[in-house]
């Protein structure tokens, strides 16, 4: 008989009447007990596929796969590409250890200038509240960039922190040097090179979603579990990662990024990075897929990562089902 993980129910609710995630989440606990079932095989036939399916595509890919926790697939995961607003997932954990640092909890409010809501940004929260001073609980802030990757929500959290460079710092710290964080969303609106400073390896970012995920990092604040939360309930890039899961009992977490063109004509990059509970509830895995550079439009970009993640979770879904 199989033995279920109890799940830790969580209820969470924030401000934002757009975001729709006040309701009861369940996440799995973090466990070491998932089945064995991976095979030599399995990852061989994902492995292959996945360099087959990414072979004369007029982009750049990076794909990262981690399957509970032990057996990785990479397809230039080991390379740079540029984050883009995935990166607001690490800036989300750079802020939950600040907060933990400084006794701050995801109901106190943080105070926002006027000149910090800029107008000739994506910015969900400048459109309900106006360009006006106004004071936000700091879980309505996370919410707006995680869940909706508001520019200016992120910049605020950088600016409550210390800016890019103390997350930075944060992910050196955790052993995540490959996860590099070097301007603001304001910043590289201004000059867009600076997009591909803002980098990160797929393999790196994907050992970052494991971690909070599967290693037990979400427990170690009710920020971190927010954060977990949150991201289960994101509203961007539902035709990317999450596309093979639709009318299936798995679960994910995830942040998207997408950049402008640049002077080539060419994309910057479509992301999407997150961690998979398959429908068991037992067994999981994180994936980043990181798309620069590409010629294709967006639609097009965005269904070469859906077309990724049917691969991964096919294999693994029918594995899991065994």
């Amino acid at each position: 008989m199989r033995a279920y993980i109890r799940p830790l129910i969580i209820f969470l609710c924030t401000s934002i009447p757009s975001a729709s995630w006040c309701h009861t989440v369940s996440l799995p606990h973090d466990t070491a007990t998932e089945k064995a079932t991976d095979t030599p095989s399995d990852i061989a036939a994902m492995t292959s596929r996945l360099k087959e399916f990414t072979t004369g595509k007029d982009a750049r890919i990076g794909i990262a796969v981690i399957i509970n926790g032990r057996d990785t697939v990479s397809v230039n995961g080991h390379r740079d590409f540029p984050m883009l607003s995935v990166y607001k997932f690490p800036q989300a954990i750079a802020v939950a250890d600040y907060c933990v640092r400084h006794g701050i909890s995801s109901a106190d409010t943080v105070a926002v200038g006027h000149e910090e809501i800029l107008a000739d940004t994506w910015s969900p929260m400048r459109d309900r509240y106006g360009i006006r001073d106004l004071r936000l609980p700091l879980s309505e802030l996370l919410a707006y960039s995680l869940q909706q990757s508001d520019n200016n929500a992120c910049d605020i959290l950088f600016r409550l922190i210390g800016g890019p460079q103390a997350a930075d710092s944060l992910m050196n710290t955790l052993g995540f040097d490959d996860i590099v964080m070097a301007s603001t969303e304001e910043e590289m609106h201004g000059d867009t090179y600076l997009c591909y400073q803002n980098r990160s390896t797929p393999l790196a970012m994907a050992r970052l979603f494991d971690r909070l995920y599967r290693q037990g990092m979400r427990s170690e604040s009710a920020m971190h579990e927010t954060i977990a939360t949150m991201m289960i309930q994101c509203a961007t890039g539902l035709n990317r990662l999450p596309a093979p899961m639709a009318g299936t009992n798995a679960m994910i977490g995830h942040k998207t990024g997408t950049g402008a063109r640049n002077s080539q004509g060419r994309i910057i990059g479509i992301n999407d990075a997150g961690y998979v509970f398959l429908p068991d509830g037992r067994n999981g895995y994180s994936i980043a897929v990181f798309i620069a550079d590409s010629a294709y439009d967006m639609a097009a970009t965005e269904q070469l990562i859906a077309e990724i993640s049917t691969i991964v979770f096919n294999i693994l879904n029918q594995r899991d089902s065994l």
